[in-house]
């Protein structure tokens, strides 16, 4: 499992300076070729998070397939930040806002380009198997015996996990409950048991997440937002992508994924076939079953079947 939850902005120093130095640095590879023509070279960085992985890789295909050249470039949120906003990253396409990113924009905002959103449901949560007799949070104490009184949790030190201590587990009188840490593989290993064996779990989780795909789950609803507010995911050029870029800026502007569509995607690649050699493939066969979407990527087609989500009003985003 790749996905590590959290808010506050991570180190970048040597460790940008690794990411830098191993990009290139000739401005004839990206950006304008010198002879008015649009570069046919473009750089994707990417966290090492699902999401990230599936969408980005996605888009490689769906570029090379337009005549591009995609290279994908895998990093910590701070080097990547900094090769975006230096022009040595010409694009990534999963940033969190307005909570898990924001402190980046704050400090690169002037030296890169908001390209849109393309998915509003990116969301802290509490699931539980979909037959679990209760579909609330505040059910879940009268029901701790339910649950084998716990409540799975990721590691120790991310995001969801303080989120659960000091704001989740307070909120709904769940001291009783032992709530246990120790990793998401662990978690996710703790899922599967349960489902295969047809008990009862809860377990911190977020969306989007490919569980959602391959297991039948829900979230426990949160009357009283403990878990916080839905983020949304943006997608983010350098300061010169849309000039360098016009073509792909423009696709990537208008390009939406909704939920379901980016779990089926994730399972795919990241659960049921988790071998990053097999990308390429996978991404080719899951493009086979889904023509339309990847029609619509460019501008032509329909998304329909994808309940596409429509960009977010200035207010969703303050």
């Amino acid at each position: 499992m790749k996905k590590r939850i959290g808010t506050g902005a991570l180190a970048i120093g040597a460790a940008a300076a690794l990411v830098l130095a191993g990009c290139s640095g000739d401005s004839d590879s990206e950006g304008s070729n010198g002879s008015g023509e649009e570069s046919k070279e473009i750089t994707i960085g990417l966290f090492n998070w699902d999401e990230a992985i599936a969408v980005s890789n996605l888009w490689k295909y769906v570029l090379e397939q337009e005549g591009y050249t995609v290279n994908l470039e895998t990093a910590d949120p701070g080097p990547v930040f900094q090769a975006l906003a230096g022009g040595d990253y010409d694009a990534v396409l999963d940033v969190w806002l307005p909570l898990t990113h924001q402190s980046y924009i704050d400090q690169y905002g002037d030296d890169i380009e908001e390209l849109g959103a393309w998915n509003e449901d990116a969301q802290l949560t509490i699931a539980v198997n979909a037959d679990a007799p209760i579909d609330s949070l505040t059910e879940l104490a009268d029901n701790a015996d339910v649950f084998n009184n716990q409540l799975i949790g990721i590691e120790p030190g991310a995001g969801h996990t303080e989120v659960t201590e000091d704001e989740v587990i307070p909120t709904y009188g769940l001291e009783n409950m032992e709530f246990i840490t120790s990793s998401t593989p662990a978690m996710l290993a703790e899922l599967n048991t349960a489902m295969n064996n047809g008990e009862n779990i809860a377990v911190a989780m977020w969306h989007p997440h490919w569980a959602y795909d391959a297991y039948d789950i829900k979230d426990l609803e949160d009357p009283e937002g403990s878990l916080g507010e839905a983020e949304t995911l943006y997608s983010y050029g350098s300061a010169t992508f849309s000039e360098d870029h016009p073509e792909v800026a423009e696709w990537i502007s208008n390009w939406t994924m909704d939920s379901d569509t980016l779990h089926e995607l994730e399972n795919l690649m990241l659960n049921e076939n988790d071998d990053p050699s097999n990308y390429a493939e996978i991404i080719e066969q899951w493009a086979n079953d889904n023509p339309e979407y990847i029609e619509s990527m460019t501008g032509g087609g329909s998304a329909d079947e994808s309940d596409a989500t429509e960009a977010p009003t200035d207010e969703a985003t303050e």
